[in-house]
């Protein structure tokens, strides 16, 4: 598999000094870099399906006029974490 290049990234000297700082022993800047590029995009990606969730589960609610107060949510997720307890 071909690989390819990510544009040169200019940034200011006390932040190469932060990220080598915190370079885990034998990791390189290159695959920290990568390695926060892929942790970013899916964060993105994740929280585009969130976003993409609540928009139809919003529009599901107006078609049925079905909506329930966040009390009643939040009493609902403590009883069921209340289930899960020894």
């Amino acid at each position: 598999m071909k690989t390819a290049t990510i544009p040169a990234l200019r940034v200011e000297p006390k932040l190469r000094d932060a990220v080598e700082e915190v370079l885990a022993e034998g990791e390189t800047l290159s695959s920290f870099v990568e390695e926060a590029l892929r942790a970013n995009i899916m964060r993105r990606q994740h929280q585009q399906a969130f976003i993409t969730r609540g928009l139809a589960s919003a529009a599901i609610a107006r078609q049925n006029q079905e909506y329930y107060s966040a009390e009643s949510v939040l009493d609902e997720l403590h009883a069921m974490l209340d289930e899960t307890k020894p």
